[in-house]
């Protein structure tokens, strides 16, 4: 007698679009272009993503080898991914809006051999070559491939290679905890690290996402992600929509209001997911323009604190529901999410699903005896969380599994995490410690300001004192006292800004985070005869 048996299912995310293509072969993939839109079926998608696999073993692309993406968000990246992921290669996604210099260190670490790359990012492309002696090839999607130069890379149009390929190649035959992806953090709190994903963890984080207290993405949606893809795989996304059959709608490079307005009118759009600065800018266009979009019905928000005021105008003018989420590029990238039904607020940031556990811990990683209603050291572990950063020999969590997430927070009676601040973010003035997070919170609730932040300045007698940049949406429409006016009874005196700086564009990392690093180099010196 035998206890009997499951079959043997490995958790590969080829079989998302092998999913999709059977059961939902008519849901589109649809790609904003210049003057209109292309689209395919999932059937399609998963046709030509097959023939790209082949066409990658030809060039000699190997299992665990890692192939290099340079785009935006449309439907041939799309295919990119799932050719080199159903393959069993590593699709490591570039950052467009990084330097050529910080990219070419990326994929000189990395080992890529191929780069696969939109044609409008072509010069960047060249740069990146030029820094990762390794790069051969740049094969070039979205576009026609200029004329290139002799020599290394050679350069040729993906689709023009893919015209001579008849294969379709077997996905899936591998070890669900191969390697999938690598991303490479923002580096907006430090240098860049890389994290790597495998098969099961982004797997098992695509079923949590789908679940009705995450995002509860179905069938019946049209989800448009203007998270890039080459950011912490655009939060799982183009994983989570062809899981259900979802329409997805990919915006391109063009994320601007009046594109994103556009695009989510034509398609009818009922899901949008992306940083806050997306979303104002949708809303002041739609103010400009005096224009509504009816099908739009919720927002999934994360990446940066979103200021209440600023919840307030977009779910009032747009008529959504905004659910915020906390996450990092090393958790896959979702932590928690606040479920659509539940109690939400802009610094509440929703509870872990299964999957997910969340621990606060004094500054010396020690658990604190209490979880609920203190601040602490937010540490976090599970499924889809990092163990050890690319390359690097030692573990990035503690002998319990924990990973530091380098985030100051609190968990309320509810369950419900609340992020008060980045523990690199906080400045210490005369020897006591001023959370930026919690200025920030109040002078960017006044509804005259765009955004608003809080860094150090170097000061003789303090160490550091705190200074306050904003962005207001008329420059001279507040007083310097007239902004730091609401501070008062709601901080300490002393946390109160010494200056006020006045910004015509908040300078925004390559995810869409303002930029500390940036701020910080510009106005953290003394000033001269201090």
């Amino acid at each position: 007698m035998t206890d009997g048996a499951m079959q043997p299912f490995a958790l590969t995310l080829d079989k998302f679009l092998v999913h999709a293509s059977k059961w939902h072969p008519r849901a589109e993939i649809v790609t904003a272009r210049e003057g209109g839109v292309e689209r395919a079926g999932y059937a399609e998608v998963e046709d030509r993503s097959r023939r790209i696999s082949a066409l990658l073993r030809g060039l000699g692309v190997a299992a665990g080898e890692r192939v290099a993406t340079l785009a935006w968000n449309t439907q041939a990246h799309v295919e990119a991914w799932y050719a080199v992921m159903g393959m069993g290669a590593v699709c490591h996604t570039l950052n467009p809006r990084l330097t050529g210099a910080q990219l070419g260190w990326m994929a000189e670490q990395s080992g890529a051999r191929i780069l696969i790359a939109s044609a409008d990012l072509l010069p960047l492309a060249r740069q990146i070559a030029e820094r990762a002696a390794g790069v051969e090839r740049l094969l070039v999607i979205d576009g026609e491939a200029k004329a290139s130069p002799a020599g290394r890379p050679l350069v040729a149009e993906l689709g023009s290679l893919l015209d001579l390929v008849d294969e379709r190649l077997a996905w899936g035959e591998f070890d669900e905890t191969a390697p999938s992806g690598l991303c490479f953090t923002s580096g907006t709190t430090g240098a860049p690290k890389g994290v790597t994903y495998t098969h099961r963890s982004s797997y098992l984080h695509t079923l949590r996402l789908l679940q009705a207290d995450v995002m509860a993405i179905s069938g019946a949606d049209t989800v448009l992600p203007v998270v890039p893809m080459f950011h912490a795989n655009a939060w799982g996304l183009p994983f989570a929509a062809p899981a259900v059959g979802a329409k997805l709608v990919l915006p391109g490079r063009h994320t601007d209001g009046a594109s994103l307005a556009r695009l989510i009118r034509s398609e009818r759009v009922t899901v949008g997911v992306g940083v806050p600065t997306v979303w104002l800018g949708l809303v002041e266009h739609l103010d400009a323009v005096g224009d509504d979009l009816p099908s739009l019905k919720r927002i999934v928000v994360g990446g940066t604190p979103l200021p209440s005021a600023l919840m307030e105008r977009i779910e009032r003018r747009l008529g959504v529901t905004i659910q915020t989420s906390w996450g990092m590029t090393e958790l896959s990238p979702s932590g928690t999410v606040a479920p659509a039904w539940a109690r939400r607020a802009a610094a509440v940031s929703g509870r872990p699903a299964i999957g997910v556990d969340l621990l606060i811990t004094d500054s010396e990683g020690r658990p604190l005896p209490e979880q609920r209603e203190v601040e602490g050291n937010l540490r976090v572990r599970g499924a889809a969380v990092i163990e050890r950063y690319f390359g690097h020999e030692q573990s990035a969590v503690d002998a319990d599994g924990w990973f530091p997430t380098g985030d100051l927070a609190k968990i309320d009676e509810d369950g419900n995490l609340i992020i008060t601040g980045r523990a690199k973010d906080l400045i210490k003035s005369g020897g006591e410690w001023i959370n930026p997070v919690e200025i920030e919170a109040v002078v960017g609730a006044l509804p005259e300001v765009s955004l608003a932040a809080v860094i150090g300045r170097s000061d003789p007698k303090w160490g550091e004192r705190p200074i306050l940049l904003v962005e207001l949406h008329d420059p001279e429409g507040l007083s310097d006292e007239a902004l730091l006016e609401p501070l008062k009874g709601r901080v300490a005196p002393w946390w109160v800004p010494d200056e006020v700086v006045r910004i015509a564009s908040m300078p925004l990392a390559a995810t869409g985070k303002i930029d500390k690093i940036r701020l910080r180099t510009e106005y953290g010196a003394a000033r001269v005869g201090d």
